[in-house]
């Protein structure tokens, strides 16, 4: 993985449970903010509930990060990014993280 190419910063995030003091609150929260290497991979629109509904795919590659699930999501460029794929690149190297965000 060449760092000349991780050029656009992106948050990842974790949905957590969280203590208000009164019950236990559902919450998403930043992991880290780490470099990334953005390449859109098109997207789709679909019919759905009678809306039409459009999706746009994008592939985030960033340098290994333990943990990392499809249960996490990346924030960038002020959307959301939920990942559908996580793939480790050579022996913990870098991941690809192939991601939906509702467009």
């Amino acid at each position: 993985m060449r760092a000349g190419g991780l050029d656009r910063r992106v948050t990842l995030q974790r949905f957590e449970l969280v203590d208000d003091g009164y019950t236990e609150v559902q919450v998403w929260s930043d992991l880290a903010t780490v470099w990334a290497e953005v390449r859109g991979q098109g997207g789709r629109e679909y019919l759905a509930a009678d809306q039409l509904q459009a999706v746009k795919r994008t592939v985030f590659y960033i340098r290994h990060y333990p943990g990392l699930t499809p249960l996490d999501r990346v924030s960038y460029d002020g959307a959301l990014h939920n990942i559908r794929e996580v793939r480790e690149i050579g022996r913990r190297d870098g991941m690809e993280l192939h991601c939906e965000a509702a467009a």
